[in-house]
């Protein structure tokens, strides 16, 4: 892809938008970055730009520079929909978000995960199984690392592992993942999209250019996937719980107790001389629960994907299975963080949809109290009723979504209102009982109160370990 003296505007300046800025000034790029917030902390990455030779423009779109622009790169945060994007569009100019960019200078087989929930644990972890298999491995996208800083790095991969979200696949053309993972969908980003079928077809896109060669992984459980599957052009591996019905031969199915798989059929591998060649892509293996140091039949489903796509990918079963000896788990992912007087304390902070909520909840069998809310995405709470009624003893709702969260629920479970994560914290405390559970688990974005849903995670965390302190058990 030529970019010398093209006129790109970089649309948002988060992390992803200063490597993309810097990426293509360097191929000499007519370059201008543009960030419609005027946050502080922005000024000094826009004189950074500035030294090098970048335009920065801040607290403003200025509708000239995207009529003016040849290419626009948008930043995972920025919808392709908004007006000046859309009229640029119209009169010519080549939109893109940082993914798309990046995979057209990328030479290395790419792994791509999207999915409603999930997906950064089950990036890390087939990244880890791959690794543990012998295999040079980038772990980026979504995850905090842009893709775009591999291709200058220096450091040679022998695969690439990305997480993809829907907003950056709405905007790909030609990027096609070797091996791509959707692990399911419910409604989410309703505030971004008009519907939820619009939604549905984005993450869909992760399979849009793959060839016969390629992989798919993806839920056969899921409501959603399970009827437009049978458009996946590429060779389908999918996993599924015993209950489901499908189609599908039985490359990976989760029971009560171990997921097994199947993989008899001799399936080329992309790295064949990384693999172990007794241990390649062909087999059969069962995986009990009690070998897996996660919470949760859904991160069973994680699981079992992340092992179909590192078969895939040229894993084998030893660097698997030592990925996941080791593997207990992300922060802010019902992580355990202490127990106060006979009460256990979790974070789950980045359960921002309904549907992470319920799997969360699923996980414990004791009474919960339940921290719920911050701002809405366009939620169906309703959706929670009965595995609220069934699982949480007292809901204690927060932010601005705290009333619509109430009058969905609040028939349905002991609910009060609170006006920070402090005082709710103080509240759960209080009216903890010995063996209950207080679970942090907002079914909704941090931005109305945090930086970010790991900036509520860790306050959550630091008042926890506040009280653990004053009842002394630190």
């Amino acid at each position: 892809m030529k970019l010398s003296g093209k006129k790109i505007l970089v649309v948002g300046l988060g992390k992803t938008g200063i490597s993309t800025a810097v990426f293509l000034k360097k191929r000499g790029a007519d370059v201008i970055a543009t960030d419609s917030s005027k946050d502080a902390n922005l000024f000094d990455a826009a004189n950074n730009l500035s030294k090098i030779g970048i335009n920065v423009e801040l607290g403003v779109h200025n509708p000239s520079s995207f009529m003016n622009s040849e290419i626009i790169v948008l930043s995972p945060g920025v919808a392709h929909t908004i007006d000046p994007v859309a009229n640029a569009a119209r009169c010519g100019a080549i939109i893109m978000g940082e993914i798309e960019l990046a995979s057209r200078f990328i030479k290395e087989p790419i792994v791509a995960i999207t999915g409603t929930n999930g997906k950064t644990t089950t990036t890390t972890l087939i990244g880890k199984m791959l690794e543990e298999s012998g295999l040079k491995v980038f772990v980026g996208g979504n995850i905090g690392n842009p893709l775009i800083d591999y291709i200058d790095s220096g450091n040679k991969a022998d695969i690439i592992v990305a997480e993809i979200s829907s907003f950056q696949l709405d905007t790909i053309d030609v990027f096609r993942p070797k091996v791509s993972v959707l692990l399911n969908i419910s409604e989410d980003h309703l505030d971004r999209y008009p519907d939820f079928n619009a939604y549905t077809k984005s993450k869909m896109k992760v399979f849009k250019n793959q060839k016969e060669n390629d992989y798919a992984v993806f839920n056969a459980s899921d409501k959603y996937i399970f009827p437009v599957a049978e458009d996946i052009k590429c060779s389908k591996l999918p996993f599924f719980n015993h209950t489901a019905a499908n189609n599908y031969n039985e490359y990976a199915k989760i029971t009560d107790d171990r997921i097994v798989f199947n993989l008899s059929k001799d399936f080329a591998v992309i790295n064949q001389e990384a693999a172990d060649p007794v241990d390649v892509f062909e087999g059969n293996y069962s995986l009990p629960f009690s070998a897996i140091n996660l919470l949760g039949k859904h991160n069973m489903e994680n699981v079992a994907a992340a092992t179909l796509a590192s078969f895939a990918a040229g894993g084998n079963w030893t660097g698997i299975k030592s990925a996941l000896k080791n593997f207990t788990g992300l922060a802010h992912r019902i992580e355990y963080i202490t127990t106060i007087n006979e009460v256990k304390y979790y974070n789950d902070s980045k359960a921002t949809t309904v549907d992470s909520v319920i799997k969360a909840l699923e996980v414990f069998n004791t009474p919960v109290i339940l921290i719920m809310g911050g701002r809405d995405k366009g939620s169906n709470f309703g959706l929670l009723a009965d595995t609220v009624k069934k699982h949480v003893k007292r809901l204690i709702a927060i932010g601005e979504a705290k009333e619509k969260i109430k009058s969905a629920l609040g028939d349905k479970v002991d609910t009060i209102l609170s006006d920070s994560l402090e005082d709710a914290i103080f509240s759960a405390s209080r009216s903890a009982e010995s063996d209950d559970v207080v679970l942090l688990s907002p079914a909704c974005s941090s931005f109305d109160m945090f930086k970010s849903y790991a900036h509520r995670g860790e306050i959550f965390r630091e008042e926890i370990l506040k009280i653990a302190k004053t009842a002394g058990n630190d």
